[in-house]
């Protein structure tokens, strides 16, 4: 029998428990709970529609910039170090975007912010991995931190609203310098620190080139409209991209030890799971961003309903991991993934007919949310374990950040598709009944301002034109997530097959190592 462990050994398990969830509490709430105060940020720092889509964006693509880099420093240079490290300068960015009197500063405050979420998302895997082996405290560890993190993620929207009323929209930002403090003092007393003696060398030319494409990309949806799609300066942007995407291709080919090892691909269930990943940031999460602007610029609900209203879309995914678990090992991930994204999809139809109702509300809008949510429930809790499942032990650690590097990515780049598709939404039907004498800068005007959920400002357009817009920009946005994720649904289908060899083990040991 194995001896217990003694009373010290477990209160520091727990300690280095608590702490990995606080910290995973605070990257959650700075993806959802930002979205629900947007149209706040744009009164009072008079942002555009495009700066509040960098608010969110630049969050995003910064995470996606360090995670793989952060899972080699943190292997190299010890975890505890590199996740303290992270948590400090999650707080201090925190301060800073909480002071910022600007759309810009809050913009780089974001970015950076981004950048430390990453190495503390990294680093709470790395961490609960090595301080709790056995299986059973393993999986309570990872469960409790899932339960967290789900937490930050789908009550985000309405604690936002509540930090709004309550103390200011500062607070949104300004309560993590607080939270960073407790976590640090409870990561220095309960975390063992660790290394991996075998740590390979930080893949530079990767990073660099991986995260320019993605930023080149996002920057030309976002700022597309505004420069001209065909302007020398927009081609030359998306031209950086294409160039650094063929750079990133090539620069991990002739890695020996590349930071994503192409070779896993070669695994159906590990493929098949990625395309679930990406496909979830089709259409589920970046929607969350727009959604809380429906529910006060279309709805004319409050900041407080609005969030209420959104628990419709985020509940479900609280919920329905445990059966979707169970699903999963009764009918495998091959149908469990490709049927919880039509499930999303579907929801997204749902929504889009509820938009367009006579009279619509949270009510009618209530069923698609609702479904959307739980075909999310079924999908992302098998994407996770799918991907780390169906490679060797070994390489879990890779598998996991192409998983959140695949899921950062598409929501980075969807983020500002769903913009561009709202923005033209809006635009076209603007253009469609105001005067022909309007001139096309008022028009625009008029447009990011809608989208932007800023309709007080606009006196002179009748609220029901107003409201005919953004019916026809959210009805187009929730048109394409319920296409996208259809489409990559059908992909991840197709790429699973119909394997009957178990989730890991024999498919995977069978593929060469790079």
């Amino acid at each position: 029998m194995t001896p217990a462990s003694p009373p010290s050994s477990r209160i520091r398990g727990i300690i280095a428990l608590m702490a990995a969830c606080l910290s995973s509490l605070m990257f959650g709430l700075e993806i959802s709970s930002v979205p629900a105060i947007l149209p706040t940020l744009e009164k009072v720092l008079h942002a555009d529609f495009s700066a509040l889509q960098w608010i969110m964006n630049a969050y995003t693509i910064a995470v996606t910039t360090v995670l793989m880099a952060a899972g080699t420093f943190a292997d190299r240079y010890g975890r505890k170090h590199v996740f303290l490290i992270g948590i400090a300068a999650f707080g201090l960015t925190s301060l800073v975007a909480g002071l910022a009197q600007d759309a810009s500063l809050l913009i780089a405050a974001r970015f950076l912010q981004g950048m430390s979420g990453g190495v503390m998302l990294i680093c709470q895997v790395a961490v609960l991995s090595h301080q709790f082996r056995e299986g059973r405290a393993r999986s309570m560890a990872f469960g409790w931190w899932g339960i967290i993190f789900g937490i930050g993620l789908g009550f985000g929207p309405i604690i936002g609203v509540a930090i709004v009323a309550a103390a200011g929209w500062q607070w949104v930002f300004l309560i993590h310098a607080v939270l960073a403090v407790i976590t640090i003092a409870l990561a220095v007393t309960g975390i063992e620190e660790s290394r991996d003696p075998s740590a390979r060398r930080l893949d530079i030319a990767g990073i660099a080139t991986l995260s320019l494409s993605v930023f080149c990309l996002a920057f030309f949806i976002t700022q597309g409209p505004a420069l001209g799609f065909a302007s020398p300066t927009a081609l030359a942007i998306i031209a950086l991209c294409a160039v650094s995407l063929i750079a990133f291709v090539i620069a991990e080919w002739l890695n020996p030890r590349p930071m994503f090892d192409a070779s896993v691909f070669r695994i159906r269930t590990f493929s098949g799971a990625i395309i679930g990943s990406a496909a979830m940031n089709i259409s589920f999460w970046p929607f969350m961003i727009y959604l809380p602007i429906w529910y006060q610029a279309g709805l004319g609900y409050g900041s407080l309903a609005a969030g209420l209203s959104l628990l419709a879309y985020t509940l479900p995914t609280l919920v329905v991991p445990p059966f979707a678990e169970r699903l999963s090992l009764r009918y495998r991930p091959g149908l469990v993934i490709p049927g919880g994204l039509f499930t999303i999809g579907l929801g997204f139809l749902l929504m889009k007919s509820g938009s367009a109702a006579t009279e619509p509300s949270w009510l009618t809008m209530m069923p698609g949310a609702l479904l959307s949510g739980i075909g999310l429930g079924f999908t992302n809790t098998p994407v996770s374990n799918t991907t780390t499942g169906a490679v060797s032990s070994d390489r879990a650690g890779m598998a996991s950040g192409i998983d959140m590097s695949a899921r950062m990515i598409s929501l980075a780049i969807n983020i500002a598709v769903m913009g561009f598709i709202l923005f033209n939404g809006v635009f076209s039907h603007l253009k469609s009944v105001l005067p022909s004498s309007t001139a096309a800068d008022d028009l625009r005007l008029a447009a990011e301002r809608i989208s932007a959920g800023n309709i007080a400002s606009l006196p002179d357009i009748p609220a029901a034109t107003v409201h005919d817009a953004l019916v026809q920009g959210f009805g187009a946005v929730m048109l394409y997530g319920a296409v996208g994720v259809w489409l990559m649904a059908a992909a991840s289908f197709l790429v699973f097959g119909h394997w009957k060899a178990p989730v890991c083990a024999r498919e995977c040991d069978s593929q060469p190592a790079q």
